[in-house]
């Protein structure tokens, strides 16, 4: 399931994790059907209804925000591809962005950034591929103009050219979330060793690199008239909008798109698997082994796969669970056991992983899996983890539909799977222990699946006894080995699709959307404790941060380490609660509590069912000041660090950032560190220095609570009172640090990870802080740079003009104390040379080469996506840190706002050449030293200073 985020990687949307399908032949209509609404008292109310080519069309009113997420779904995804063409439906979603006959080529994206949309994205599963953005309401018309371009006036504008430089950039994704990424074939070999060759779960989405290849102009012409029409297709619509005026507008703009020769019926096809297969393989950029099992499971709407989905979490989630007691706490083999079922249309899995510790032999695991089965065979499911992992899923379904974005997404799968989210959680809340005892007998006790070891290059012997070696394929490293790319080098006049009006004009706006502002309380409690808070009733969800001043800088820098082990115990117990004890007691409430050390603050999240907002910040406050002190826990906490310390020189994104931190700082800066600690400081560390942590550097003066609820400010502070009594106020002072200076001159620095697939590159160094006046005309200046996706002249240029990459942005990062601007991207490795000039030098050449256009395009995007600046808690949480942390004043939207109206096109020349120098730079590569560091001698900053042996003496 691959998304089209920039520089986000290959991830999965959880919310599609299991992503199924049901498309139906269904029969010509002559006119269009009416609307079925769905049951009133329905979680995510939406109506139904089809136009007469079959296109089905749901809507959903969500008048909270003045925004709209369109979803145009196609119900095709690779298990519909053919061997011999696999990855083709991913590739196909890429090619679907760029060019339309009627919005022109890269007509999406320029108008999403015209009119303040949240930029044109998309992901593709095995079942389903779905188009989607939110955009302010007085869009929506051309919105569905757009979508009814793609679906029904697209294939003209491919050409040889296009299909070329697609595949590159598809490639590249490949390799940044699968070659180049620690475990990223786990996936294929999984799916390849769990069903037969002809099974279309046989293959992973992005496919391979040889069909990729072997993709032909002819291909994607024939995949478009067999599977994107209107009869198999559907548009979903939530947000603020006149849904009789969206009819009249869908059925304009989509009712003359002819039907399509209809699609067959899937039906249910499980793997069939009948015995188990062990599989080895040595992983180039791992460091720690890792064993996955996995199960044939259910397809999707079985009556068994809520079941299946409670006892992966019976098994795995939560201190009491079997398998942590034994894999974690008893024989201390691992941090963490993950778990999951994966219920699609045809075919489901469920699956263990444990990422062990260094050394491990995954034999070792296997053995301490098998005593983890045997104690729940013997123990089963307690009523109370049961109705804990209910209450816990309820929060879970309420934070999925949050945003209008994931209301669409959330209609769009049920829409192709069938069911809804009404009926799946009254599935869930059906599970019996019966229920979950039957589905391990019956899918996992002694059935066969396939058991996969990845072990570091080098340490064959970690894998289990007996496994064979998995076929893995190997893309070699070879310059010119790609052709260059011009996609515009094929076109032609053709002939358009014919219309009965022209479609060529763009749509009006509607009436501008009028944003309000939330209202914002404040409060002062009596130990200092600043609060403040937004009330918002959409959902009965209550998200709050308690943030601490301070964070990271109050480590030693001699001793680097205690901020981040102290937020990884802290949450494990209190005086008077066991880790399991407190966290039970948060699950009850449907509460999640999570604890992190940032750069410059220690913040306690947490999201809870409102109704339990004062329990839930009962144990908050318990937790804050009767800390458990666990010695076990704390040796516990130590390995899981000392783990994720080794397994972040795995990841060349992590190495990167790690080596830019150290340049830009300075050796003796205490941000130039890891934020981990290095295994020499974290193996020193003792309970009295998280206990001086904690005391000496936590109070509340440093303090500020903010929370977007239902619950009012009385509600709330009553909720905190108790806080405010308890927490002795003291004056503390966080340590001063000095701001790096920027470099005099360029040098490029070099990581060597041998036989990378891909380079990743970051180029910047010191900049503003949020609280610098320059701060957001410095953002605003960078948008069309590269913080305005694919409206950014970066992505343009390495994506879309010569396909070096999956995605490349650029941007200003700042605090209170502490600022930089860094551009990051992965580029083919063979292309580092070529891509981190070119990078450079739009660099360079930006402030010279600003024009009105590009500030017109500017101050659009920025201006109208104020629209969408609120929508979700997480959105006016930051508004409220802004303010109560940063001192930014209390009107500080408006006055951006009229930074953006104000900016000039001088403005931004001067702002890129104050703060762009790159004769003045960092320049990071990490990526084959083999093949590329000699070449970077080119780029003009002498020689590449290595940093392999400098990284690893510092983290000595």
């Amino acid at each position: 399931m691959f998304q089209r985020h920039l520089l986000a990687g290959v991830a999965a949307c959880a919310l599609f994790a299991a992503a199924p399908a049901l498309a139906s032949e269904s029969a010509p209509a002559s006119t269009a059907q009416a609307a079925t609404p769905a049951a009133a008292a329905s979680l995510l109310p939406h109506e139904t209804y089809q136009l007469a080519n079959g296109l089905t069309v749901i809507f959903n009113i969500d008048r909270s925000d003045p925004v709209v997420a369109v979803a145009l779904t196609a119900h095709v995804g690779s298990a519909r591809e053919t061997p011999g063409r696999t990855g083709f439906a991913h590739m196909f979603e890429h090619l679907f962005f760029l060019d339309s006959e009627n919005l022109g080529p890269g007509g999406l994206d320029r108008m999403s950034a015209r009119i303040g949309g949240s930029g044109a994205n998309g992901f593709t599963s095995n079942d389903i591929t779905v188009y989607l953005q939110t955009v302010p309401n007085d869009a929506l018309e051309k919105m569905i103009w757009a979508e009814a371009d793609k679906l029904g006036y697209f294939i003209n504008t491919v050409t040889d050219a296009v299909l070329t430089k697609e595949k590159e950039v598809v490639k590249n994704e490949k390799r940044q979330g699968v070659d180049n990424a620690p475990y990223g074939q786990t996936g294929p070999v999984i799916a390849a060793a769990l069903y037969p060759a002809d099974h279309p779960y046989s293959w992973s989405v992005i496919g391979s690199m040889a069909d990729l290849n072997a993709a032909t102009l002819d291909d994607v012409k024939a995949f478009y008239g067999r599977w994107y029409t209107p009869d198999n297709a559907s548009l979903i619509i939530s947000g603020d909008f006149d849904p009789t005026q969206a009819r009249v507008w869908i059925e304009k703009y989509f009712g003359e798109i002819p039907r399509g020769p209809g699609v067959p019926t899937e039906t249910p096809r499980p793997s069939g698997l009948t015995e188990t297969k062990r599989l080895m393989h040595e992983d180039n950029f791992a460091q720690l082994p890792e064993l996955t099992l996995t199960w044939p499971g259910v397809e999707r709407n079985n009556p068994d796969a809520a079941a299946l989905d409670v006892l992966m979490a019976v098994l795995t989630d939560g201190k009491e669970a079997p398998l942590n007691e034994v894999l974690i706490d008893e024989q201390k083999l691992t941090s963490a056991v993950g778990a999951g079922s994966e219920n699609n249309l045809l075919a489901g899995e469920v699956s263990i992983s444990v990422r062990a510790f260094d050394g491990v032999d995954l034999d070792r695991v296997q053995s301490a899996l098998d005593e983890g089965f045997k104690r729940f065979e013997t123990e089963g499911v307690s009523p109370e983890v049961l109705s804990r992992i209910k209450t816990s899923a309820e929060a879970g379904y309420y934070g999925a539909i949050e945003s209008v974005l994931g209301k669409t997404q959330t209609l769009a799968f049920y829409d192709r799977a069938g069911g809804s989210i009404d009926t799946d959680l009254a599935r869930l809340r059906a599970v019996t222990a019966e229920d979950v005892m039957r589905v391990y007998r019956t899918y996992i006790a002694g059935k066969p699946h396939i058991a996969t070891s990845f072990v570091p290059k080098g340490k064959p012997e970690l894998a289990l006894e007996g496994s064979t070696v998995a076929h893995v394929v190997e893309e070699p490293i070879v310059a010119g080995a790609e052709p260059a790319v011009n996609q515009r080098a094929d076109d032609k006049p053709y002939t358009r699709t014919a219309s009965s009006f022209d479609r060529t004009v763009e749509p009006p706006a509607g009436p501008p959307p009028v944003v309000a502002t939330p209202t914002i309380w404040t409060a002062a409690l009596p130990d200092g404790l600043k609060v403040s808070g937004i009330v918002n009733a959409e959902l009965p969800l209550a998200t709050f941060q308690l943030s601490i001043e301070g964070g990271r800088l109050f480590d030693d820098p001699k001793k680097p380490g205690a901020a981040a082990l102290l937020a990884r115990i802290f949450d494990r117990g209190t005086a008077t609660k066991t880790p399991a004890e407190l966290e039970n007691a948060f699950k009850a409430l449907g509460a999640s509590v999570s604890v992190a050390a940032g750069d410059e603050r220690f913040v306690i999240s947490g999201r809870t069912l409102d109704r339990n907002l004062a329990p839930t910040l009962a144990l908050v406050e318990e937790m804050l000041l009767q800390p458990r002190w666990d010695a076990a826990e704390l040796e516990l906490a130590r390995a899981a660090t000392l783990s994720d310390i080794k397994d972040q020189t795995s990841q060349p994104t992590a190495i990167a950032a790690l080596l830019f931190d150290r340049i830009q700082y300075g050796p003796d800066h205490i941000l130039s560190q890891n934020a981990l600690g290095t295994e020499a400081s974290v193996a020193a560390l003792t309970m009295d220095d998280l206990k001086a942590f904690q005391t000496n550097n936590l109070a509340p003066g440093l303090a500020h609570f903010r929370i977007v609820s239902p619950s009012d400010q009385a509600a709330v502070t009553a909720a905190l009172a108790s806080l405010g009594r308890n927490w002795t106020a003291r004056a503390v002072t966080v340590p001063t640090w000095p701001r790096p200076a920027a470099p005099t001159a360029s040098k490029l620095y070099f990581h060597d990870v041998p036989g990378a697939k891909q380079s990743v590159i970051v180029f910047g160094g010191p900049a503003l802080r949020r609280t610098d006046p320059d701060f957001y005309p410095a953002s605003v200046m960078n948008y069309r740079l590269g913080g305005g996706g694919f409206a950014s002249r970066l992505t343009q240029q390495l994506r879309e003009g010569q396909g070096y990459t999956y995605g490349v942005r650029s941007g200003f990062s700042g605090d209170e104390r502490f600022g930089d601007f860094a551009l990051s991207s992965s580029v083919r490795s063979n292309v580092t040379l070529e891509a981190s000039t070119l990078a450079r030098d739009i660099m360079r050449d930006y402030g010279a080469t600003f024009t009105a256009e590009d500030l017109d395009v500017t101050r659009s995007a920025m201006s109208k996506s104020r629209a969408r600046s609120f929508e979700t808690a997480g959105a006016k949480l930051g508004v409220l840190a802004n303010i109560g942390e940063l001192g930014l004043p209390a009107d500080y939207l408006t006055r951006e706002a009229a930074v953006i109206d104000d900016m000039t096109v001088d403005q931004i020349k001067a702002l890129a050449d104050r703060y762009i120098d790159t004769d003045a730079m960092i320049y990071v590569v990490v990526g084959d030293a083999a093949t590329q560091a000699e070449r970077l001698k080119a780029l003009g900053y002498g020689d590449p200073v290595m940093m392999n042996d400098r990284l690893a003496a510092a983290d000595r």
